[in-house]
């Protein structure tokens, strides 16, 4: 079964660092594009930073200097290195992911479980 697994997050301090990882796991061909969305409790779904197979990252204005999204193709895996973070950075965290599959003739929409951060002021 193929999916994303998310790792990381928890409560840190305002002004410090957390890191979010998502690998894929089961049977695919390839990964396209990454990316990583947030929701913060009655807030809607806000993409916060994606990355191409070439690695060309993109982020939203909200954490663009603060957060780094990189990824191992190697590995089928992704990090979100996210610093300088600030309480309204608290929401949960999900990956995404465009996957080939042996099974599919196109590629398919997958997402991780979420991982909650929570920043205190």
């Amino acid at each position: 079964q193929v999916q994303l697994v998310e790792s990381g997050g928890g409560l840190v301090q305002a002004g410090g660092s957390l890191v979010l990882s998502c690998a894929v796991v089961g049977s695919i061909v390839s990964v396209g594009d990454m990316a990583w969305y947030r929701q913060a409790d009655g807030r809607e779904l806000e993409m916060v930073a994606s990355i191409t197979g070439q690695s060309s990252a993109t982020y939203s204005d909200s954490v663009k200097g603060r957060f780094i999204i990189s990824r191992d193709n190697s590995r089928n895996s992704m990090l979100l290195q996210m610093n300088d973070l600030k309480p309204w950075d608290t929401a949960v965290y999900s990956c995404y992911a465009e996957l080939s599959l042996p099974t599919a003739r196109r590629p398919q929409d997958y997402w991780g479980q979420g991982r909650r951060v929570t920043v205190s002021s």
